[in-house]
């Protein structure tokens, strides 16, 4: 099941994510994160009106997928960028794909017009997935993050929604 995220599950997704921060490239964060800033985390996409959704079987979460903005300046208002999370025992059942469906879905009920994901390089899966979405490359950054002292490169990927509007402003 997919549904939108609750101040209650910032602790399992502190799991998910810490897990990444501790273990893998994936993120760049270095020290896992407390409850309490992932509720920080999760209010400030939630007062921006933006997605965060999360994937259950039952109580258990087993990834989630958010939306944010993709910079500060008025003129990127349209814009946002997206990542997903898994938890171990939720990778490669396709609940990386039906996060992203529901989230894609919610996007295109708003104002968003670019879509933009930061992908550390190298990470076919990751790769896959965005792609599946229609996202394309269109932009790699070598060695601009170090971790576990490796350099590590990241590339962009993005898709513009679909719209029903006039070009002019929105």
């Amino acid at each position: 099941m997919i549904r939108p995220v609750t101040q209650r599950d910032a602790a399992p997704i502190c799991a998910i994510y810490n897990h990444y921060i501790e273990t893998s490239v994936i993120s760049f964060e270095s020290t896992p994160i407390s409850v309490e800033q992932m509720q920080q985390r999760i209010a400030q996409i939630e007062a921006m009106g933006l997605p965060w959704l999360v994937a259950t079987d039952g109580e258990q979460i087993l990834g989630y997928a958010y939306a944010t903005t993709w910079k500060a300046r008025i003129a990127y208002r349209f814009s946002v960028e997206i990542t997903v999370y898994l938890a171990q025992q939720g990778t490669a059942k396709g609940i990386g794909s039906a996060l992203y469906r529901a989230l894609f879905e919610a996007l295109e009920e708003g104002e968003v017009h670019a879509v933009v994901a930061c992908i550390a390089l190298p990470n076919a899966h990751s790769v896959a997935l965005h792609e599946k979405f229609g996202m394309r490359k269109v932009g790699h950054f070598e060695e601009v993050g170090q971790k576990f002292n490796r350099w590590l490169d990241v590339g962009y990927w993005q898709v513009n929604l679909p719209r029903d509007r006039d070009n002019g402003d929105l």
